[in-house]
């Protein structure tokens, strides 16, 4: 006997473990999408070498993934919740396999940018009817909750494990493996994927909200782009104000669109669930903070203490394993507590944490003085990351599951933008003042870090404030 939901990609079979490998292929997907953002970056150095880019050339490598992936993923959610959620993220997997390819396969710099744009606006597909996906293969509350643990928990190692296997290949393969690890991981998913889940049932047709799709899509990208020109060009430039002020005109626009539109892209009314908006907020601060933290971990770990690449990301598998072990325990805990109570938790444990790494001094030893406050990190990561997805995902009508999806990770990914401009900023003028009052340069550099690792707490402590004051349904 199999099971069938009208508006979800349910498996074929009511045996639990086959749930339990669907989830694994859905995390193994969702795996890639996070340990793309941050693999890339150890293989810039070669990348530059070969395809003779220069240092602002490569960053739009970067920005190029973070627009397309951050611009279009609420369209890509609602696509999902339109045609079918297994459909799109069958598509968005294929297109991001492929885009992978032709990355790895670049011989200019104009071909891997626009592999890169494949790849974001593919993971934009993807993402968001992943988590659909196990929202509706997992209908029951603690199931859910132990199921947004093993992805809460995957995601943490793709961030982490960016910076390790990025070292490693490069070192080993080249900068092309990067890329190329995509390809069988993503073959394995696209056969999996079928075998394990039934088709979708198609929405009755109706108009897309062209219009709200196009305005928003620009809204965000340019939004995303203001904040990435903030990073590369400065807080003086203008470039970034432009961007700024064409983001509000075109917000301003997508709200007056959505409000008129019969069927529209992102109806208001989903913000009338209280524990989605504020799991939203959240994940903006949580995203910020996590963002600007492994940036600045690996390049104080590299700049400052003189490790190599593979050392850097070795010294990060402890925060990574923290992370994984609490995402697992989370669930246990929200049913003998609950979802805003271990995120309360949560953040302050990542505040307490951060708030231990700035006193990191300059020549610091990894066991005695870097070690523990990473360990405190991870496990606050671990706790706030799955319980914030829970709080947003809770609640919402199966038609909606890939809207919520495109919600919770779009506001990750404006979050980190936001928080690597902002943070990172602080702590560029942190240095600056310091090293221009005769400080050393590493010495100059770690008074940076640390007011950016103070900044990213401030942003945790914030959040559980956040979660405390904010009334529930």
């Amino acid at each position: 006997m199999t099971t069938s939901i009208a508006s979800s990609g349910t498996i074929q079979t009511p045996r639990s473990r086959r749930r339990w490998l669907a989830l694994s292929i859905l995390a193994l997907a969702q795996f890639l999408v996070v340990l793309d953002a941050s693999i890339v970056n150890i293989a810039l150095p070669a990348v530059g070498q070969q395809l003779d880019m220069d240092t602002a050339a490569l960053a739009w490598v970067i920005t190029a993934y973070v627009l397309a992936f951050g611009g279009l993923l609420l369209l890509g959610g609602r696509l999902a919740d339109r045609y079918g959620h297994r459909r799109i993220f069958l598509v968005g997997t294929t297109g991001f396999v492929v885009a992978s390819a032709l990355a790895g396969l670049s011989f200019s710099s104009e071909m891997l940018l626009a592999a890169r744009a494949l790849q974001g606006a593919s993971a934009a597909l993807l993402a968001p009817a992943a988590l659909a996906l196990l929202t509706h293969l997992f209908p029951d509350p603690k199931e859910r909750t132990k199921a947004l643990g093993v992805w809460g928990g995957v995601a943490g190692i793709g961030s982490a494990a960016g910076v390790l296997l990025g070292g490693v290949l490069t070192a080993s393969l080249g900068w092309q493996s990067v890329f190329f690890v995509n390809i069988p991981v993503g073959v394995v998913v696209l056969v999996a994927i079928p075998l394990l889940l039934t088709p979708d049932a198609v929405r009755a047709p109706a108009r897309l909200d062209a219009a709200g799709a196009v305005t928003v899509t620009a809204a965000l990208v340019a939004l995303v782009g203001a904040f990435s020109a903030v990073e590369q060009l400065g807080v003086v430039h203008p470039l970034p104000f432009v961007l700024f002020a064409v983001a509000v005109a075109l917000g301003a626009a997508f709200l007056v669109i959505e409000r008129r539109a019969p069927e529209p892209l992102m109806p208001l009314s989903v913000f009338r669930n209280r524990d989605l908006a504020l799991g939203n907020i959240v994940m903006l601060l949580a995203g910020a903070a996590m963002v600007a933290l492994f940036f600045a971990l690996s390049v104080y770990m590299q700049a400052v203490l003189g490790y190599d690449a593979l050392a850097a990301g070795l010294s990060q598998l402890p925060l990574a394993g923290a992370l994984v072990l609490v995402a697992g325990l989370v669930p246990t805990l929200i049913e003998r507590l609950d979802t805003r109570g271990v995120l309360v938790g949560s953040l302050l444990v990542l505040a307490a944490g951060l708030i231990w790494l700035s006193t990191a001094p300059a020549d610091a030893e990894f066991v005695a003085q870097l070690l523990g406050p990473t360990l405190v990190i991870g496990v606050g990561l671990g706790g706030a990351f799955v319980a914030t997805t829970q709080l947003a995902v809770d609640g919402v009508d199966g038609g909606e599951a890939g809207l919520a999806g495109g919600l919770i990770n779009t506001s990750q990914q404006i979050g980190g933008a936001v928080g690597l401009a902002v943070l990172g900023t602080v702590a560029g003028v942190r240095t600056e003042t310091l090293a221009a009052n005769g400080a050393p340069m590493d010495v100059a550099l770690t008074g940076g870090f640390s007011w950016l690792f103070v900044g990213a707490a401030v942003l945790s402590v914030v959040g559980a404030g956040l979660v405390t004051a904010w009334r529930r349904d």
